[in-house]
């Protein structure tokens, strides 16, 4: 029995994966950790990132040929040439799929990381020619690849997290307008489970936020996540290399005015070859964070309401309970008077001979004199509460 549970450990390892090329092309492959770290080239433990420990948090992590990505339900490791999407069953992650299936083929640029042989130019590296796709020039506008994914899960994720908060607000206020005209325990459970929900998917908007937050404050971060243009410096270093080692390399100066012209100037001054230009990534994630900002506000701003609302309603349990307590103050009074009564009748009720026992005609009266001045002692103490504004009005 345990030779046999072996295999089934080792089957255990491997994972659901989706690849998906630059051209949005996808297949469904099955992987253990080795594999995935083996074809990523990232360290073993950012795929505990990606396990369900970190099933809600929210990271993104730059290595040298990888971008590791995950955001709420979306896990995934990106690099120049393609995704490794994990989990892409999950219901929640089917959106994102269809996305990438949808809009890669439109956003694909022309071959930008294959060394195209027709349609190529040439730039000057220390006086030596490397080949550039043509394909580059022009496409300095264009966003890379690794960029065009994150962009996507971006918006996947701050739709979904804009869906959760357009719910809540649907089911909050009926709930809160509900509380506030009638106080009971079925209301207040209501507005536990409200504000318990409200809270976790706060934490969730704030933990996307905060990622993208420092990203945006930390340019060494973002020019790490530049997996095309790292691609395309390490593919120029190979050229010159194997340039040298085949001692084919020319003299520079004819083509000194070649370098000058306008096709090969756009290249130079490309955002794939610029080292220290993040503007893109910058602007990316600056209008993804004022999203998540925005949505952020909305959670607030319910909490808001339900803080204003908790309010009324214990201003409304204060004022209850400021009439029940007057109403006891009343009754204590009342008792007050009729215990005066009570205790000059028990006076009288002893076996003690009083001349008033042999006046005829005298019990009427002395009842209604006694009763007429217990009432006015209530009265009397009732108007010194109202006077110390120990009653209203």
């Amino acid at each position: 029995m345990v030779a046999a549970s072996k295999p089934k450990k080792k089957a255990g390892g491997a994972r659901l994966w989706m690849r998906f090329d630059r051209s949005g092309q996808s297949e469904l492959i099955e992987c253990d950790k080795s594999m995935i770290i083996k074809r990523a080239s990232i360290p073993a433990r950012d795929l505990r990132i990606l396990g369900p420990v970190f099933s809600h948090s929210s990271s993104i992590l730059a290595r040298e040929k990888a971008m590791v990505v995950n955001l709420e339900f979306i896990k995934a490791i990106v690099t120049a040439e393609e995704v490794l999407l994990l989990d892409p069953l999950r219901q929640e992650v089917l959106p994102f799929v269809d996305q990438l299936r949808q809009q890669l083929p439109n956003r694909s640029p022309t071959k930008l990381l294959q060394v195209a042989h027709e349609n190529e130019t040439h730039f000057s590296t220390a006086g030596q020619w490397l080949p550039v796709p043509e394909a580059v020039d022009g496409l300095h506008t264009e966003l890379p690849f690794e960029f065009q994914v994150l962009e996507i899960a971006l918006e996947v994720v701050c739709s979904y997290l804009d869906v959760s908060v357009a719910d809540l607000e649907t089911d909050a206020y009926p709930v809160l307008d509900e509380l506030a005209m009638n106080v009971s325990t079925k209301n207040l459970e209501h507005v536990r489970s409200l504000k318990s929900n409200l809270t976790r998917l706060l934490a969730r908007v704030q933990k996307v936020r905060d990622e993208l937050e420092h990203l945006l404050d930390d340019n060494e971060d973002m020019e790490h996540l530049y997996l095309t243009r790292k691609w395309i410096q390490n593919q120029q270093t190979e050229a010159l290399l194997g340039a040298m080692a085949s001692n084919s390399i020319t003299s520079a100066a004819p083509h000194l005015r070649r370098l000058s012209s306008a096709r090969s100037g756009s290249v130079i001054t490309s955002n794939y070859t610029n080292d220290h230009d993040v503007e893109d990534l910058e602007m990316l994630l600056e209008a993804y964070f004022m999203q998540l900002d925005g949505t952020r506000n909305k959670i607030l701003s319910v909490r808001e309401y339900i803080d204003d609302t908790e309010d009324y309603v214990n201003i409304q349990l204060d004022n209850q309970r400021n009439e029940l307590i007057q109403l006891q103050l009343t009754l204590t009074i009342a008792s007050f008077a009729i215990a005066v009564e009570t205790l000059v009748a028990g006076l009288f009720g002893m076996n003690i001979h009083c001349t008033l026992y042999d006046t005829n005609g005298i019990f009427g009266p002395f009842v209604g004199v006694l009763t007429a001045s217990c009432i006015t002692l209530f009265l009397l103490v009732l108007g010194y509460a109202r006077w110390k504004k120990l009653l209203g009005s």
